[in-house]
């Protein structure tokens, strides 16, 4: 199997801070679909939250579907079309982890979800954790986020927000007593 390279010769030759794709671009070839979470990596405002969001309606409707180790193995296929996806997108947007890049976010947040009760207070908390560790990069998330380049790089350090989010679920619901949500 031979994988090319989006084509690359209609992007703008200006800085990557100022590009802005488009949904046309997003659709114009599997990486960029999958990297822009189907589009919604181009909202202007909080791209990565959005990101985040669309994992949960996604979980909602793949844990109706699904047993429990086919949707993690699921989770972890995406993780690997994520690593191709976002590898390759960054490579021909010019940006290793371009803002609109979001699939990273989204995948990261359906592995949270998979292992959170399924009650709203419980994700409500793992969503504001995970965004916290995702956009503030505490150590040691922010060492490998400055240090792993390409499509692995972008999809790990997220994977990393996910851990440090279930770790403080895990930790939470050790001293909460047993009903505290329900």
């Amino acid at each position: 199997m031979t994988t090319s390279m989006p084509e690359t010769n209609n992007l703008p030759s200006t800085p990557t801070t100022l590009f802005r794709p488009t949904l046309a671009l997003v659709y114009s070839h599997p990486a960029y679909l999958i990297a822009f979470s189907g589009g919604v990596g181009l909202i202007a405002i909080a791209p990565g939250t959005m990101g985040t969001l669309v994992a949960l309606p996604l979980f909602w409707l793949l844990d109706q579907y699904l047993d429990p180790i086919p949707l993690l193995l699921l989770i972890d296929v995406m993780f690997i079309a994520g690593i191709w996806a976002c590898g390759l997108s960054g490579k021909a947007l010019g940006s290793p982890d371009h803002g609109s890049m979001v699939w990273d976010e989204t995948v990261a947040f359906l592995l949270v979800l998979y292992f959170t009760p399924a009650h709203w207070a419980w994700q409500l908390a793992a969503f504001l954790l995970f965004r916290f560790f995702d956009i503030a990069k505490p150590q040691p998330i922010r060492y490998y986020d400055s240090r792993l380049r390409g499509g692995f790089g972008v999809m790990f350090d997220d994977m990393l927000a996910a851990f440090f989010t279930l770790l403080c679920l895990a930790g939470w619901k050790a001293w909460v007593p047993a009903g505290f949500f329900e």
